[in-house]
């Protein structure tokens, strides 16, 4: 069912403030627009009446009503008779949703760069043939394994050794997938009185996992080229959060790496509050450039910090495995909370990333890094043609490249440029507390062609939302076969 929240105009008035009133009706029109688009406004909301936002803005009732008309006509909201005014989305409630939570199963040449994640490396396939071999001396017990194959533990723990930071077998727990990980954090250790502090912008779906136990969600602002540990500091001051968020290796979306002084700062901050650490290294061995590696882990300055680890990004997103590897004070605790979700991971699973962690993890690994090198380049070059007024960091690692427009209407864009076939996710969806409706997440996980492409296409698609025309009938652009690897 739809939502029946009503909007007053005093608060709407607020929201619009400043908006462009040359001419006012198209201001208002793109300031509400905005505004829906990026979640501030939720979908199936009632809009106030023309009358009293006239009243509230000052405005003349034509302004009003041409704004109106505008939202009607590019499907930013909808009339029903005797009841107001209603904000909608161009595609439907699942605008309302979050697109970047959910991979897209996409045909027909349309490209899909909402789902950050590469196809599998060479050589997979023979590590499914091998670990098969293995499974039938796993055949006589029960299979369920709360904390992980003892081996597994053992080859994770050795990856964090190697990484400078000494660990235990026991201290691992291997879980679905990394957001599996973080939803058992989530849900052993905040609850619904307590505070979780993530960064914004961040990866939503972590976002989610980390409220499974009620927690509330409060933000740290990251800024474009850093962490602002200042304002971290004030923020932990003012909310005394349970758990703090960080991911401070390729972070996703911003492909920032925090340096070495500032997890050193960054812990001495925690150190003196009760808030535990969930620290995100789902990319941490995705560097692709040779002076950007991963930092030391940040549970080397943070000892009480909690880490969350995936197979999916760095190998495989068919390979279906995270772990916590988590202080010994904090497994039990995580281990019964894991149990209440599920009672283990596949076997076979189980024994492929083993393998993979006790053979020659590199070799594997190095293929992936100079893919996604390749793919990163290929895409600036054909941004730096096609979009030369959009700014971007160059990433040092990770797949991910986040954009800032020369204007707002990142969700605009979104809309417009599924008209010509390629799927996006806008700045808002990583925005927990709404805003940063003038950046892009471009993920470079698919073949270079198709992402030369894909820029094409949303070239064209922007020059239909910066010439006001959104909402309009647009014949796709990319009718040509979407060349593939």
């Amino acid at each position: 069912m739809d939502q029946t929240t009503s909007l007053s105009a005093a608060r709407l008035a607020v929201l619009v403030e400043g908006f462009d009133r040359s001419p006012a009706y198209a201001g208002l029109a793109d300031a509400l627009r905005e505004l829906i688009g990026d979640g501030r406004i939720g979908y199936g909301t009632r809009l106030p009446s023309e009358r009293d936002l006239t009243e509230a803005l000052g405005v003349s009732r034509t302004t009003v009503t041409r704004a109106y008309a505008v939202l009607r006509d590019s499907a930013y909201a909808e009339a029903r008779q005797g009841a107001g005014t209603f904000t909608r989305l161009p595609g439907g409630r699942i605008r309302a949703l979050d697109r970047a939570l959910w991979p897209s199963d996409v045909g027909n040449g349309v490209i899909d760069l909402v789902c950050a994640a590469a196809t599998a490396p060479p050589g997979i396939a023979a590590v499914y043939a091998e670990a098969a071999a293995d499974l039938p001396a796993h055949l006589g017990g029960h299979g369920y394994f709360p904390a992980g194959m003892p081996d597994l533990q053992a080859a994770i723990a050795a990856t964090y050794d190697a990484r400078g930071l000494p660990t235990a077998p026991e201290q691992i727990i291997v879980t679905p997938g990394a957001l599996a990980a973080t939803a058992v954090v989530g849900s052993a250790l905040a609850g619904p009185r307590d505070r979780v502090l993530v960064e914004s912008p961040t990866y939503p779906n972590a976002v989610q996992a980390l409220r499974a136990g009620g927690g509330r969600i409060a933000t740290i602002a990251l800024d474009p080229y850093g962490w602002d540990l200042d304002a971290v500091a004030a923020t932990l001051a003012r909310h005394r959060p349970r758990l703090v968020s960080a991911m401070p290796d390729f972070h996703n979306p911003t492909g920032l790496v925090m340096g070495e002084a500032d997890r050193e700062r960054y812990a001495g901050l925690l150190a003196g509050t009760d808030a535990v650490a969930v620290v995100d290294e789902a990319h941490y061995l995705l560097p692709l450039d040779g002076d950007a590696g991963a930092g030391t882990p940040f549970a080397a300055h943070a000892p009480e910090s909690i880490c969350v680890g995936s197979a999916s990004k760095s190998i495989w997103g068919g390979l279906r495995l995270g772990w916590i590897r988590a202080p010994h004070a904090l497994v039990d605790r995580l281990t019964r909370a894991r149990v209440g979700l599920d009672l283990g991971v596949p076997v076979l699973e189980q024994l492929v990333l083993t393998r993979l962690l006790t053979g020659d993890l590199d070799a594997v690994v190095r293929g992936q890094r100079a893919r996604l090198r390749e793919q990163r380049d290929a895409m600036t070059d054909a941004l730096a043609e096609h979009l030369p007024d959009w700014e971007f960091r160059m990433p040092g690692g990770g797949m991910v490249l986040w954009c800032h427009l020369p204007r707002a209407g990142a969700t605009a864009l979104s809309t417009e440029a599924e008209r010509h076939g390629v799927l996006l996710a806008p700045g808002p969806s990583f925005a927990p507390a709404g805003g940063l409706d003038r950046y892009l997440r471009l993920p470079y996980a698919i073949a270079a062609p198709q992402l030369v492409e894909a820029v094409r296409r949303i070239a064209d698609a922007w020059a239909v939302v910066t010439s006001g025309r959104v909402g309009l009938p647009t014949p796709p652009s990319g009718t040509e076969p979407v060349l593939v690897a």
